[in-house]
């Protein structure tokens, strides 16, 4: 399968056989943009690896919609605090752009961990890439200024800049669409 190349050099390594097993319970999904893989109020059960295209990561507080991440090619994602705690999700993830990805289910991933305990350590770093960006955005959003904020973006996801939306975009970086003009048309 094609689209396997670059899942397994973004995990520590792991045998031929473990990826062999790995890759029987993929699921491969062409999907339009728009596209709602998981929904808030639901149970996250999948984990997604984005082969093309790209994805955020949402949820609407007093009708606002409020982008928490984006993902892009080569990259995880899911709801993860659902999917780990198996409670119903706060987010809802959509896709940005027709996209082919790979999912897995949490009960599959659980079965491999089973058989082959070292995709946990792969899923570890997984859920560590996870955390570090939760991090980073956290202090991005309370210690930065809108610009270095914008500019951060710029510098890690480039390509969110072409594929999201001018609201999205400022909703994740946690300004009004108005202070993002002014941002960018200082650049």
């Amino acid at each position: 399968m094609e689209e396997l190349q670059g899942l397994f050099e973004n995990l520590s390594p792991i045998s031929e056989e473990a990826q062999e097993e790995f890759a029987s319970y993929l699921e491969k999904l062409e999907v339009d943009k728009g596209t709602k893989l998981e929904q808030e109020g639901l149970v996250s059960n999948h984990l997604y690896y984005i082969v093309k295209g790209s994805a955020r990561c949402f949820y609407i507080r007093d009708n606002r919609d409020i982008t928490v991440s984006f993902s892009l090619e080569r990259e995880f994602m899911t709801a993860m605090h659902s999917f780990i705690t198996r409670r119903p999700s706060y987010e809802t993830i959509e896709t940005l752009e027709k996209s082919v990805l790979l999912r897995i289910s949490h009960e599959n991933l659980e079965h491999c961990f089973a058989e082959f305990p070292e995709l946990e350590r792969s899923y570890r770093k997984i859920l560590e890439k996870y955390y570090i960006a939760l991090e980073e955005q956290l202090i991005f959003s309370k210690f930065k200024s809108a610009r270095d904020r914008y500019l951060d973006l710029m510098e890690s996801k480039p390509k969110i800049i072409q594929k999201a939306s001018v609201g999205q975009i400022a909703s994740y970086l946690d300004m009004t669409i108005e202070t993002l003009s002014r941002v960018r048309s200082k650049i």
